[in-house]
């Protein structure tokens, strides 16, 4: 469940950064990088899980769907608050800076 929630995450932010010019002033791209390395880290779980434990993982319990489905939210909404404070950080529109030190 954690494993199809980062790679959806990242199929969504690739559709949206192939979509946006190529200047990628919202840095689109790291938070494509953050989901399918997510991803990748996901998938390399699953398959030593699969070989240590082998079909059970085809037969997860209730419980542990919605473990993984909040894991899986939780995995998401690290990504993006990380995103965010890169985009606080970088400030490419320079809304940030022109909010605090605005002259009254």
């Amino acid at each position: 469940m954690t494993l199809l929630m980062t790679i959806f995450a990242a199929i969504i932010c690739t559709i949206l950064w192939y979509k946006k010019p190529r200047n990628d002033e919202m840095k689109i791209s790291m938070l494509c990088l953050m989901f399918w390395g997510a991803s990748l880290m996901w998938l390399v779980d699953a398959v030593f899980e699969y070989v240590e434990i082998g079909a059970e993982l085809f037969t997860p319990s209730f419980a542990d769907m919605m473990n993984d489905f909040y894991l899986g939210l939780s995995v998401i909404a690290l990504g993006l608050a990380t995103w965010l404070v890169i985009l606080m950080i970088k400030d490419p529109k320079g809304v940030l800076k022109a909010t605090l030190f605005k002259k009254k």
